[in-house]
């Protein structure tokens, strides 16, 4: 077979041939059925027995009566044969009753069946909503070829579908199964690495038309023994003479070494040790040399992949990999729904199309944190699908085109070497390198089908550059130059500044040119690195990063550098949870940001749940919160920007190693005590305050020095706080010991007080504040702040104060955190008259009012995103009507963003 692959006009012109020869065919079953098929086959270039199996023993499932499979391609198609003017569609039912039956034997989604006058076709694997039954005459077959061209190993697969889909993560999991043969054998890891590679790369040329079908798997059954002893031997021989062009062969007489086709060193180059088989391993082997290797999505498959190597994560195969849908909301805002667009204005344009296409060819895209080639195989492939696209035009435009394909090579615009990755791993960047090969030889199958003419694939030659090194320390413009045609693209290591090791903290202060790197996420070395890398050269770069870059502090960090070098954002993604790639891991909350320096619309996409879809609206100013509004930072504040505001400070923490708290369990006890019942007060950290659970403290302030003597409680309670307090390591807890009755810090106020969680879910539609009287103990668990006229309250319980809160505020995973210095001093309230200021208070106690009508309920009941009394909800709309006015907006706004346009705009303006 040669190495170009066949094209439509040939398998055309083949078909033809084929009518004429079975045109006036007796079309007798027993006879002549399997001459038929084999001719058949050879229209599509398989001409070797090993490919089909020809009168295979089956059993039928419904009757468990026995017969045979007229031809079966195992994974691809199941062929029956019936005599002339015989029923097709009581054929196609017996034929799915012996597919039932092949549990073992990897059963094909497409049934053929045909009396030798006509075809009938049934593709079990047809997207939704379509029956995937198509029926044809003998004579119609030429103009039906596309139709059957999963039999030269083209496939029409919808891209991200469940099939393909399915199909990556069984070939993950036969390659997995390689590997622990390989692991088992004591098989140096980085040898099992290359082995796996090549073995990868000709199970795929098995099946998908770069070779021979099955050329392969026959190599293995006619070349290797059945107990699998000389398996590793045959297999480096035949890797060693795939790495050399035909005519430098050894043994140029032996005819299926010399029938595969010379590839060449990117993939078979590295000398290896012979690996160890079994009988058992080689029917491992074949296993995964009868699957349908052309089906698998590179993208999907390589992050599997990439992860057989660990045990935990090939007994998780298949629930955990980076989604095409969320890798697509990068790279088309970044660069592809502009391209598209650019298509669609030049459709009926000749010239313009052509200068499309020369665009294509001039771009670069760089992903400095590549992994295994996710982010690269994606946009390289729908690069490649616009390009089709635009040629598809053409022809329409001018159908001279179609005619010249001697020079279909040099036509195809959009090559591997366009695209760049660093990743710090040997592993999943031989993977990377490999997945572009694989999605670049489906893009050249496109071509073949849609345009009827072929680029040739062997032997490898273009190839995407991809370098194993550090990206915080590699300097990108050895790799490729900044210009405007290049776009930066990635999702760069998900590590808080909490879970970054010691050397990646080091590797982040050196980016960021400063020893204070506070709260930076290790993502933000990557924003640095590209905003270095081009200088002020414009370009593109986006990132996919956790959502804590966009909220509390680290926000003017990140951000004020960025802005300073004049990039502006282009889109955004706000939170959304993002899949990890790695398996075991949970779904992390994400965002993705994209930067240019143009002056275009920028695009903001937004989701009502962070598991929904997207939703875009238009903005004119994308500000680090990921807010359409002034491009402000909001930073910690020691005293408060709003003159209408009191403080808000932690509640006492006691630092008593739990000894002057009074749990559930110990209440009664402590209470039969007299002396102790008289310092018993209600104490309330976030979870009592949000739940309502019941817990006390000793509150010994007052406390009377003959009353210890006087209890048995408070003398044994305070003897183990002093203990506690000696045993510290810090020297201000030890300092503590010498008052072991008090508090370790002390800040109860003596006048009613509204109490905040530091803590709060972000399901809820409000903050779970509520208002204490002074013998209620605020815990540090939670913030607090005078309050006496009730104003404070209803400040923090409008919608005003938790869209602000949300937008500048910190996060812990998704929970909202409120911060006295970042969030309250830097509430953007206007000075209010006394008036105005109890309209307020008044709509805050009709909140209070509207609970009591439940007081059996927790807050957490009360603000059920779900289950919110119609009373409470009332009262909230009415407090919103006139918060929101207090805060300047000219009518009560409708939308969470109306609110923030209003909070921003105020901030802009105290803060001018």
């Amino acid at each position: 077979m040669s190495n170009k692959p066949l094209v439509l006009p040939d398998i055309r012109s083949r078909a033809g041939a084929f009518v004429a020869q079975w045109r006036d065919a007796e079309g007798y079953e027993r006879g002549e059925a399997q001459s038929f098929i084999r001719d058949l086959l050879q229209v599509f270039g398989i001409t070797r027995s090993t490919a089909v199996s020809y009168e295979k023993r089956a059993q039928r499932a419904s009757t468990g009566q026995r017969g045979y499979i007229d031809a079966l391609m195992p994974g691809t198609a199941l062929i029956e044969m019936k005599s002339a003017g015989a029923d097709l569609e009581k054929a196609e039912a017996q034929a799915l009753d012996y597919r039932d039956s092949l549990i073992d034997s990897n059963p094909p989604d497409i049934i053929i069946c045909s009396d030798f006058r006509r075809f009938r076709l049934l593709d079990l694997g047809a997207p939704d909503g379509e029956d995937g039954l198509l029926e044809f005459t003998l004579e119609e077959l030429p103009q039906h070829v596309e139709d059957l061209m999963f039999l030269a190993g083209y496939r029409r697969t919808k891209f991200g579908s469940a099939e393909q889909e399915a199909a990556s993560i069984k070939a993950a999991q036969l390659m997995a199964k390689l590997y622990e043969h390989l692991e088992a054998t004591g098989y140096d890891d980085h040898q099992a690495s290359i082995f796996l590679i090549r073995t990868l790369f000709c199970l795929y040329a098995d099946d998908a038309g770069l070779w021979e079908r099955d050329l392969f798997s026959r190599y293995i059954e006619e070349r290797t023994s059945e107990d699998g002893s000389d398996l590793g031997a045959q297999l480096s021989t035949l890797y060693q003479a795939l790495n050399r062009p035909e005519s430098k062969r050894y043994g140029r007489d032996d005819d299926l070494i010399m029938a595969f086709p010379y590839v060449n060193g990117s993939v078979f180059g590295e000398a290896v040790d012979i690996p160890y088989f079994d009988r058992e391993s080689r029917e491992l082997l074949l296993q995964a040399a009868y699957f349908n290797w052309s089906s698998i999505s590179p993208a999907i498959f390589g992050s599997l992949f990439q992860s057989v190597k660990s045990k935990k994560a090939r007994r998780e195969l298949g629930e955990h990999y980076t989604t095409e849908t969320n890798i697509l909301k990068l790279i088309r805002p970044l660069f592809l729904d502009e391209l598209e667009e650019q298509f669609t204005k030049a459709h009926a344009k000749k010239r313009e199309l052509e200068k499309l296409l020369d665009r294509l060819g001039a771009l670069s895209f760089l992903d400095p944190a590549c992994g295994c080639g996710n982010f690269l195989i994606i946009a390289y492939r729908e690069l490649r699908a616009l390009e089709l696209r635009i040629h598809e035009r053409l022809q329409q435009l001018d159908p001279s085109r179609a005619q010249l394909s001697l020079d279909a090579e040099s036509r195809v615009h959009v090559h591997l070497s366009q695209f760049h990755g660093i990743e710090l791993e040997e592993w999943p960047a031989t993977i990377a390198r490999t997945a572009m090969f694989l999605v670049e030889h489906q893009a050249n199958q496109a071509v073949n089908l849609t345009l009827g003419y072929a680029v040739p694939m062997l032997p490898l030659a273009d190839s995407s550059r991809i370098q194993v090194g550090n990206a915080l320390r590699d300097d990108w413009a050895q790799l490729i130059p900044a210009s405007a045609d290049v776009y930066v693209f990635g999702n760069p290591p998900f590590l808080g500044h909490a879970t970054r090791s010691t050397e990646q903290a080091e590797e982040l202060r050196d980016v960021w040119e400063r020893k204070d790197i506070g709260r930076l996420d290790y993502v933000t070395g990557w924003y640095k690195k590209a905003i270095d890398y081009f200088g002020p050269t414009p370009g593109r770069f986006a990132f996919v990063s956790t959502n804590s870059i966009t909220q509390g502090e680290p926000v003017p960090a990140l951000f004020g550098p960025i802005f300073e070098a004049g990039w502006r954002i282009r889109f955004a993604h706000r939170t959304f949870a993002w899949a990890s790639e790695a398996p075991g891991a949970a779904a992390v909350y994400c965002t993705i940001v994209g930067f240019d320096r143009e002056k275009s619309k920028a695009r903001l996409f937004s989701y009502a749940s962070v598991k929904g879809d997207a939703v875009e609206q238009p903005a004119t100013t994308i500000n680090g919160y990921l807010i359409d509004g002034p491009n402000v930072l909001v930073e910690q504040r020691r005293a408060r920007l709003s003159p209408s505001l009191g403080p808000a400070v932690f509640g006492s923490m006691a630092r008593d190693g739990g000894h002057l708290i009074v749990e559930p369990d110990d209440y009664a006890a402590v209470m039969d005590d007299p002396v102790a019942a008289k310092y018993v007060r209600p104490f309330i950290q976030a979870k009592e305050l949000i739940h309502r659970t019941p817990r006390w403290c000793l509150w010994l302030v007052d406390l009377d020095p003959a009353d210890v003597h006087r209890s048995p409680v408070l003398r044994e309670r305070l003897e183990a706080v002093r203990a506690v307090r000696q045993e510290s390591r810090a020297a201000s807890t030890r300092e503590m010991a010498a008052t072991p009755h008090l508090f370790g810090q002390r800040s109860q106020p003596d006048v009613a007080y509204v109490c905040i969680p530091r803590h709060f879910s972000e399901d809820r539609p409000f903050a779970t504040v509520a208002s204490f009287d002074p013998e209620v103990i605020c815990g540090d668990a939670n913030f607090k702040a005078e309050d006496p006229d009730g104003f404070l309250f209803a400040i923090l319980s409008s919608s005003m104060f938790i869209t602000w809160q949300r937008a500048v505020g910190g996060r812990l995973k998704s929970d909202l955190r409120f911060s006295n210095t970042l969030v309250w001093n830097n509430l953007p309230l206007p000075e209010l008259t006394e008036q105005d200021r109890e309209k307020v208070a008044a709509a805050g106690r009709a909140v209070l009012d509207a609970r009591a009508l439940h007081p059996d309920r927790p807050l957490a009941e009360h603000y059920s995103s779900f289950a919110m009394s119609p009373e409470l909800l009332k009262a909230h709309r009415a407090l919103d009507a006139v918060v929101d006015k207090a805060f300047g907006a000219k009518r009560t706004c409708r939308s969470e963003q109306e609110r923030q346009e209003v909070l921003f705009t105020r901030y802009a303006e105290l803060t001018a």
